[in-house]
This record gives C-alpha cells, structure tokens and sequence, in this order.
C-alpha cells in the first residue's frame, strides 16, 4: 500500500486510475488523431496519382484532400454535444468503428466521387472522437505533468500524423500503391478500437438515467436548429471556394451565387439564433458569451489561421516539388523528413517547457519562426537546392501549429469551467479544422487565378512550370501576410496568458 501513490494518479477533480491505464487512454486517443491525419497527408502527396487512378476532374481536385476536415469541422459540435449527453467512451468507440469502415471503403473506392464521399464520411468519424478525446483525459488524467504530456500527444497527432502521411505516402505510391496505405490506416484504427474497448474506463451513468430519458435528454440538450444553421453555411463556403479554385469565372454562375448568398444569409441566422437561446436560457450549440473571454478569441483567430497555413504549405510544397521541380513522389516523400522531425521534437519539447515558459511566449516564439517557411518559399528559385530555402521551410512550417494545440488545450482547460470546457475544446476544434478547409480553398483560388492571368498574357511562350510557380510564389507570400498579422494577435491577445499546465492540489 506505502507504493500506491505512485502506481495511481489522481486529484480532487478527477477519478483514480492507475498510470498504465492512463498511458492506455493517451495512447489510443492520440494514435486515432495521428492516423486520421496521417491519411490526409498521404492524399496530398498521392493526389496527382489518384487523379488518374480515379479519373477525378480538375474541378474536384481539391475535394478529397478538404472535404475530411470540412465534415470534420461541421459536425464536431453536433458531435461534442452527442457526447456530452451520451457519455465519451460510447461516442468515442462508435467514432472508431466508423474510421474503420470509412478508411476501408476510401482504399477500395473506384471514382473519384466514391473517394469524396467516404473521405467526408472519415471526417464525421474523426468528429465523434475529437471531442470525446479531450473529455476522456479531463475526466481521468489529473492536472500537471501528466495531463500535460496528455494534450501534448494529443495535440501531436494532427500536424505529426499529417507530415509522417507525406512521407510514406510517396513510399506508397511508387511501391505497394495508395490503396494499401489505407488497408494499413484501417488496420491501426482497428487495434486501436479493441485496446480502447478493454483500456479506457466505463462512462459514469446518472443513476436514474433509462432510455427514455436519454432520448429526452438529446432532444432537450442539444441546439439542433444552431447546428443546422452553422454546418449548413460552412459547408456552402467551402464548395463555393472549391468551385472558386478551378476558376474565378465560375463564381458568376448562377448556382454559385445562389449558394454563397445563401451561406452569407445563414451566419446572421445563426448567431441571432445564438443570442435567442442563451437570452431565454436555452441550450446553443456556441454560447456568444464564450466570445467574451478575449484570451480564448483570440486563440480561435490565432488557430483558424495557423491551421490554414499549416495546410496550405503542405499542399502547395507538394506541388512545388513535383509539379514545378518535376520530382517523383517518393523524392518528394523524403523532402518532407525534416518536418516529422521538427514536429515530433516540439511537441516534447512544449511538454516540458509549458510549465516553465510563459504560454504566450512559446506561441509567440513558434508562430515568427513558422512565418519564416512561406517567406523562404516566396522567395525561392525553382533550380536552387533543396538545402538552400526548401529545408529550412519544411522544416519551420508545423512549429506553431504544434505548439498551439497543446497550449490551447491546457487554456481552456484553465479558464473555463468544467461544464464549459467540452463547449470550448469543441469550438477550438471546430475552428481549426474550417481554417485547413477554408485555407486550402482560398490559396488554390489565389495560385489558380495567377497562374490563368498569366497564360492569358503570354500565351505558350514560356513553361507551364514557370506559370505555376507564379501562382504559387503568390499563394506564398499570401500565407507570408497573413502569418505576420496573426503574430500581431497573438502579441496583443494573449500577453495576460502566463503559464499553463500547473498542477492543481
């Protein structure tokens, strides 16, 4: 008994468990983040190979590589709510499942818009698990170290499995075949399943809670109309910037203005909506009095952004390399080692110094170092070598957006109640997965748009490749811009933050 305190971690807020279990929950959560992500990298540095696998238009392009986290992003309320009422584990395993049929059917799709459906069906699968993620280590790992090193793996995940995607997803496509990387994905999912049905402690269950009451509770407890509202017009944003991306001229189509004034016309009804519910006391799927926390706004704005960035480097480096350097996708798999190593080694690195180093300082420090990756980019030759710009900006680009999931998870952990931190984890989340989407959309409308200009005026004389690479030297500096105004944010807006991650007695 004298050695129980060190088998067991705990603290007034959570329940006992012991630090196998713990390892347990830390490690099925973040694996699940690491691969759905780590499938998204391997869409972008295949998608030029699965275009002509899958006779996918140049219209469609961009939508197997943004419409996972743009599901993802629509439905993650819907579904943190879900388990709030239900309880994590349940929607967490359900989450799982679905990862593995969906992750399944995207390898043996055999057109391109199966691909888009099931890819947008894995990102509804990824929004039951995100939340409930974050719920599972606030109900059973305690504050301090450990749940610090918790929201560290967990904020790992994404930006880690993304770049590990693009570098064995070339691996894939010039040996064994994209497909196989997802029978794989699908096969890590599965395992991961079963650890978490035996692994992860049992939902607490309200004593007088019976199925009637539940399926009163998810009628009651949930802003179903807020959810209609919101999902509705950022899904119309985002097919209008895809629409957008395959050219300008297609936004004068009837059928594209009808839907973007529709997805404009429905943010005001979402929020006068919002307003309504919290003035009558009702339940709103995004509280507007969580906008009032100025340090927790401003988090959203600093996420959205990064995220957007962080999503468009990846892409427009991936065709840089291939398109424009005319390398193969395996050559171009192993330009990307440098960023699983500088993410890997950050999210360590941010464990142990989120108790140490103010917040807003480690932010601060790894989002001017992430501005250097568009900047070197925007500046680059095609005929320089890899070491002189490309590595150095391989190799900044995931910095901030690794340090800001840990950090902000830990915020919102600090500055909200326990009842409102699933509402705030969820929001974040939300915020984040819209931004990849959106930034995908409005840097592909950028790069597409240079490059048409400029065949119109010069017609064939020049290489296509040259044309190219204005339109993404343009989208470069645009992630440049928009990096240096967010370092202003983060400046203004979280100076107060001081250090997270403490240890509550």
């Amino acid at each position: 008994m004298a050695n129980e305190p060190s088998e067991s971690l705990t603290n007034a807020n959570t329940d006992s468990i012991s630090k196998w279990r713990a390892t347990i929950i830390v490690g099925s959560i973040s694996g699940i983040s690491l691969i759905g992500s780590m499938l998204g990298g391997i869409i972008i540095v295949a998608l030029p190979t699965m275009a002509r696998d899958l006779g996918i238009s140049d219209s469609l392009l961009l939508w197997p590589a943004s419409v996972s986290p743009l599901a993802c992003g629509c439905t993650l309320l819907i579904s943190g709510s879900i388990s709030d009422v239900v309880g994590s584990k349940k929607v967490y395993l359900v989450g799982e499942f679905m990862l593995v049929i969906t992750t399944i059917a995207s390898g043996v799709c055999r057109t391109g818009i199966e691909l888009i459906l099931f890819r947008a069906a894995s990102g509804v699968a990824l929004s039951l698990c995100l939340p409930s993620s974050v719920s599972l280590i606030t109900s059973h790992i305690p504050s301090g170290t450990y749940r610090n090193v918790a929201f560290a793996c967990l904020g790992a995940g994404q930006p880690l499995g993304f770049s590990v995607g693009l570098v064995i997803g070339g691996v894939f496509v010039q040996s064994i075949g994209w497909r196989v990387g997802y029978y794989i994905g699908a096969g890590l999912i599965f395992i991961a399943f079963l650890i978490s049905i035996f692994g992860i402690p049992a939902d607490r269950k309200p004593i007088d809670q019976t199925y009637r009451s539940l399926i009163h509770r998810l009628k009651t407890e949930i802003d179903w109309l807020g959810c209609f509202l919101l999902s509705t017009s950022l899904g119309l944003f985002s097919y209008v910037f895809a629409i957008l991306a395959s050219g300008a001229s297609h936004f004068i189509a009837p059928v594209s203005l009808t839907l973007f004034s529709l997805a404009v016309l429905l943010l005001p009804a979402f929020i006068l909506h919002g307003l309504r519910q919290e003035c009558l006391g009702l339940k709103t799927i995004i509280p507007p009095s969580l906008w009032k926390n100025s340090v927790f706004t401003c988090l959203c704005v600093t996420v959205f952004v990064i995220w957007g960035v962080f999503d468009a480097m990846q892409y427009f480096l991936t065709l840089f390399f291939q398109e424009v350097q005319s390398l193969s996708p395996i050559q171009t798999s192993l330009r990307f080692l440098p960023m699983v190593v500088t993410g890997a080694g950050t999210n360590l690195l941010t464990g142990w110094l989120v108790k140490r180093v103010r917040a807003d300082i480690l932010v601060f420090v790894s989002a001017f170092i992430t501005a250097l990756a568009p900047l070197l980019m925007a500046v680059i030759k095609p005929e320089w070598s890899y070491w002189t710009c490309a590595f150095f900006a391989v190799a900044c680009t995931p910095l901030c957006a690794d340090v800001l999931f840990t950090v902000a998870n830990l915020v919102i952990t600090s500055l909200f109640p326990g009842e409102m931190q699933g509402i705030a984890g969820g929001v974040f989340n939300t915020i984040s997965d819209i931004g990849a989407s959106f930034g995908l959309g409005v840097t592909a409308i950028v790069a597409s748009s240079v490059t048409m200009s400029r065949e119109g005026k010069i017609g064939l004389l020049i290489p296509e490749s040259e044309t190219l690479m204005d339109g993404y030297r343009a989208t470069f500096w645009l992630c440049f811009g928009v990096d240096v105004l967010v370092l202003g944010i983060i400046g203004l807006g979280l100076r107060k933050i001081g250090k997270v991650g403490l240890k509550e007695e």
